[in-house]
């Protein structure tokens, strides 16, 4: 199995519900295209180097996963590029 660490940056104009209810999208998209979810760690709240759609700070998310579909991070990426509530994400392969 391959690992792979998802950072996912959320939007600090949600409320608590809203952000829980976007990582649990982001979640059930990992598992949907084959990645077992292993750990995910919530940064909490950071301010940003430069603004992003008018935005000054996000919440960071750092979600680690297994897979052994190859073309579950291109998939998973097409997915996440279309929510609105999420700012910005890169995943990484992580050596073992």
């Amino acid at each position: 199995m391959n690992k792979y660490e998802l950072t996912v940056v959320v939007s600090a104009k949600l409320e608590e519900e809203g952000r829980t209810a976007e990582l649990d999208k982001v979640k059930a998209l990992v598992e949907k295209f084959g990645g077992t979810i292993t750990n995910v760690d919530d940064a909490g709240k950071k301010k940003f180097a430069y603004e992003i759609q008018k935005m000054s700070e996000g919440y960071y998310y750092f979600i680690s996963f297994d897979t052994d579909n190859t073309k579950a991070t291109s998939e998973l990426g097409s997915q996440l590029r279309i929510m609105e509530n999420i700012l910005r994400f890169m995943c990484v392969s992580v050596e073992a």
